[in-house]
């Protein structure tokens, strides 16, 4: 290692750029261990004599055993999140002249034969352009994404809105810097005319109309999901890094409808717009009114989406927990009670270190819901059902229980009787 370094200097929090121990194998390390202890506890290996005679002992301590280690695997993924985040202003400024080196390359292929045109030195420049701020972008916004920094949401994933947004955004960009440049080059009347025609409306009122459309459904979205969140109607939880499956799935990882449909026929209609500039270098991609419509629908779909996504947990009921051989009875301090219900659990919030912050309230008194491993993952807490203990402290009487989930959403208070 450089300067002599010992080996143990490079541990798993080290974020070095080439470095073999760094933040993604600090991470991975650090999942492969957690792994090991949880089906290790799972097979019910790994007890403390003290506790192995208690059931609630053994379970109370396995929790807070893997509580712990699920934090280290939490901050050792944040660590990874951030040298990742770091080092993508240099991938996405490669993929942007890669795709300037490209445009060269299949204008050099067509221009065999035909010649090289106006149009093809105006399309190169207005590239060089466009590759020039977005690598100047990429440089200011370094620590945060590079040119992938606006469209990374306030949950640290890539926002579909906003990603569908800046690809018309910087179709549109492009299409006029290249109008702008053979302007600039064009020496007859005649021409300049033409060229200034093809920026009127009546040629690209469906391109200007899906553009207004999904810049305002991107400022929509984030106000949508902002006063949802705060209202307590949508549960969201920070990702570790923004992900290119962010486009077509939801919080949790599963593809989503809404999001595909909107990605696809979007991307769809950007490529018949830049083959149509192609085509005709000399106005505004001429997007037809019946492909603006399609894309229009697919935008008013996503929007609904977005409306109807999620919803706020809800206690349905709660009952004793009883186990083979128990006798019926009331609910008294000591007991497990099952709280049953919906969204508990919220999307992107399955990992060990978020279900450990899930709080009860049961009376004034706060319990921490226990972790119970199984092999490959957990049975308590699920989406549905928690099984904590009523604390001793609680008393008699009627008491109120209420669930506080990751994201911070409270249920709703459901009223319970313990006697003594």
């Amino acid at each position: 290692m450089p300067g002599g370094a010992p080996g143990g200097a490079h541990g798993g929090g080290c974020a070095c750029g080439d470095c073999p121990h760094g933040a993604r194998e600090g991470h991975r390390r650090a999942v492969a261990a957690f792994l090991r202890r949880r089906d290790e506890f799972a097979a019910g290996q790994g007890l403390p004599a003290a506790v192995a005679h208690s059931a609630s002992a053994s379970r109370q301590w396995v929790s807070e055993e893997l509580a712990e280690s699920a934090g280290l695997v939490a901050e050792r993924g944040r660590a990874e999140g951030r040298a990742w985040l770091a080092g993508l202003w240099r991938r996405t400024t490669a993929a942007v002249w890669a795709a300037v080196v490209l445009l060269l390359l299949g204008q050099s292929l067509t221009a065999v034969g035909a010649g090289w045109t106006a149009a093809r030195t105006a399309g190169l420049a207005a590239a060089l352009a466009v590759a020039g701020v977005l690598t100047a972008a990429s440089w200011f916004h370094r620590a945060k994404g590079g040119a992938l920094a606006p469209v990374i949401g306030d949950d640290h994933r890539l926002s579909t809105s906003r990603t569908v947004a800046a690809a018309w955004v910087l179709l549109v960009a492009y299409s006029v810097l290249v109008l702008a440049v053979r302007l600039t080059a064009a020496s007859r009347h005649e021409e300049r005319d033409a060229l200034v025609a093809g920026l009127e409306l009546v040629r690209g009122a469906g391109l200007v109309t899906v553009l207004a459309v999904v810049c305002g459904i991107a400022v929509l979205v984030r106000r949508v999901v902002g006063l949802r969140v705060l209202g307590q109607r949508l549960q969201k939880v920070r990702a570790d890094r923004p992900r290119a499956a962010d486009l077509l799935t939801d919080d949790a990882g599963r593809g989503t409808f809404a999001d595909i449909q909107y990605v696809v026929i979007s991307g769809v209609a950007l490529l018949f717009a830049a083959v149509r500039l192609a085509r005709r270098p000399d106005q505004l991609p001429d997007l037809p009114w019946g492909l603006a419509v399609v894309v229009l629908v697919s935008a008013m779909t996503y929007l609904a989406g977005k409306y109807a996504e999620g919803g706020r947990p809800v206690i349905l009921s709660v009952v004793r927990s009883r186990e083979a051989g128990d006798l019926d009875g009331p609910i008294r301090t000591g007991d497990d009670i099952e709280i049953r219900g919906a969204g508990f659990v919220p999307p992107g919030a399955q990992g060990a270190d978020r279900l450990a912050r899930m709080v009860v309230r049961v009376g004034t008194v706060h319990v921490h819901v226990p972790l119970v491993p199984v092999p490959g993952g957990f049975s308590n807490p699920t989406d549905t059902l928690l099984t904590v203990p009523v604390p001793a402290d609680v008393e008699p009487g009627r008491v109120e229980v209420q669930v506080v989930t990751a994201a911070g959403a409270e249920t709703n208070r459901y009223a319970v009787d313990v006697t003594e």
